[in-house]
């Protein structure tokens, strides 16, 4: 489930997979889709403009080796949009576009377009987009009901780098509740308490219309503020800034200069306390790392992203921007436990002047909610206590939990 890109793809058979060791492979647990050629998508629909960024239906027609003469009487529906190439930051694919019913809960959507990848780079189980494009899954739900479509969220656990240990899903809640409902809803979570969100306006962006760009005002690292650029505060008319929030992506990457002098105000803080763990952070490309003695708690200041509003700060809890574990006890040195702060560096500044300013990743959104209200245009954040938020909308909706 991705918010930081608008098409929903699974791999059909046969698949091939290049340089997807050590990740879940479906071809090799679970056989990959079959889907009939008769459900391809026409190469003059809308979507496969949107699958090939907004080329003409002329050109994919002739892509598609439609001849001139049904394309100059528009007589194009029997030819099928063209595979596309489709890119991340970390993989891409080769698919086609395909037609076909989809169910969820108890609707079922027709005609629901998705793509269907023969061969993947780095990208094995299939991808939800849920961005703000023409194929996002919030998109097509809007056409089939606009109570659905408008509005979402989603819970993110506790993130574990533990591969053994077994974890509760992550809730995704499709749709909003009407305003006496979710008040309702309100005082059922976390015991009665009422919990409010923070809000933070989306920003338009006519380079990449799909992210969920907002503007980031500042981080505060204890009590010092410290003001973001420019670029992460707006987006220019050009489609360049912002901070884009992404479900899809682990951590929040700052630009160069921003994120040193949030590094230097953290460091200089827990620095003077705590002993630096130079050689962590030559291993393991963290930074800055922390030697934490036994018994002794370590002092760290509170982390606040302050976006874009009145009243939108985010105060961060800690597991979400200092990670701790145990290193060493190899016989040769003494386990000992570290902190490394989870905040990354994402590249010079001039490096980022042509696209996004800066990410929100998945780490610092764990334990919030985090709403898209497409409607009013807002993205909001509320502490929750995830693992139990979809029993908590049971009670409330009165259905079966299964116990997994």
């Amino acid at each position: 489930m991705d918010t930081g890109s608008d098409l929903v793809w699974f791999p059909c058979a046969p698949f091939e997979c290049i340089l997807c060791e050590g990740k879940s492979n479906p071809s090799m647990s679970t056989k990959p889709a079959n889907i009939s050629r008769n459900d391809a998508v026409s190469c003059k629909s809308p979507a496969c403009s949107a699958a090939h960024t907004s080329l003409s239906s002329s050109d994919l027609c002739a892509i598609s080796r439609c001849p001139l003469e049904s394309i100059e009487t528009s007589d194009c529906s029997s030819f099928s949009c063209p595979p596309f190439y489709y890119a991340y930051g970390d993989g891409s694919l080769i698919a086609r576009l395909y037609r076909d019913s989809l169910s969820l809960s108890s609707i079922t959507l027709r005609n629901f377009t998705f793509g269907c990848a023969h061969t993947a780079l780095g990208e094995p189980i299939g991808v939800a987009g849920f961005g703000r494009g023409l194929l996002s899954l919030p998109a097509q739900l809007a056409t089939f009901s606009p109570q659905l479509g408008r509005q979402f969220s989603y819970c993110l656990i506790s993130h574990s780098f533990d591969k053994q240990r077994v974890r509760r899903p992550s809730p995704l809640i499709l749709g909003r509740y009407d305003d006496e409902k979710e008040e309702k809803h309100k005082r059922i979570v976390d015991g009665g308490e009422v919990v409010e969100f923070v809000y933070t306006s989306m920003l338009e962006n006519p380079k990449h219309p799909y992210f969920y760009s907002v503007g980031l005002a500042a981080i505060s690292v204890g009590n010092r503020t410290i003001p973001a650029p420019e670029m992460l505060r707006r987006v220019d008319r050009r489609g360049n800034g912002g901070m884009v929030v992404d479900s899809g992506t682990t951590f929040t990457m700052l630009p160069a200069s921003f994120y040193n002098s949030v590094v230097a105000e953290f460091d200089r803080r827990v620095g003077r306390v705590h002993e630096r763990a130079s050689e962590i952070e030559d291993k393991t490309g963290l930074g800055p790392c922390y030697y934490m003695e036994k018994g002794v708690v370590m002092e760290v200041p509170i982390v606040t992203l302050r976006f874009e509003g009145r009243g939108s700060d985010v105060v961060l809890p800690r597991k979400n921007y200092l990670y701790e574990f145990l290193d060493g006890g190899d016989g040769v040195r003494r386990k000992r436990k570290v902190g490394c702060l989870m905040l990354m560096n994402g590249g010079d500044d001039a490096e980022l002047s042509d696209g996004p300013g800066g990410t929100l990743g998945n780490y610092q959104q764990q334990g919030f909610e985090v709403v898209y209200d497409l409607e009013k245009k807002r993205v909001g954040f509320a502490r929750r206590h995830c693992a139990s938020l979809w029993d908590s909308f049971c009670v409330f909706l009165h259905c079966k939990v299964q116990k997994t």
